[in-house]
């Protein structure tokens, strides 16, 4: 089974993604922060990640960073889901490895079409 790891210290909206998610079929693992986000993707790698930016201990664009300068984790796709919706933040975060970034609040239909594209480009490579 495919698994997404989602990064996300509001519970409210781990708790929505997380229903969308495993509605569509996915087995979803939670973290509250990019501290034990990045400790679970390195104990068990996930096939999507998808990462809020604010959060406390270690932000999200800590996180993404991180993820990406792990050998075992840079190729593992991850989309940020975040209220940073400014244009030099999007870009910011593209620049620094996102495959994918959606600002709050989001559409649930196309946050999926988003999460299967991206798993499907990633199984392609």
């Amino acid at each position: 089974m495919t698994r997404i790891l989602v990064i996300e210290d509001t519970e409210a909206f781990a708790a929505l993604v997380e229903f969308k998610l495993k509605t569509a079929g996915y087995e979803v693992d939670i973290a509250e922060n990019g501290k034990v986000g990045l400790e679970k993707a390195r104990s068990t790698p996930p096939d999507l990640v998808v990462l809020d930016v604010m959060m406390p201990v270690m932000n999200g664009l800590q996180t993404l960073v991180a993820l990406k300068g792990d050998a075992k984790l840079k190729n593992v796709p991850v989309m940020m889901l975040t209220a940073q919706s400014s244009e030099d933040e999007v870009v910011r975060g593209l620049e620094l490895g996102a495959d994918d970034y959606m600002t709050k609040p989001f559409s649930p239909k196309i946050f999926l079409a988003r999460v299967n594209s991206l798993l499907s480009r990633s199984a392609k490579s």
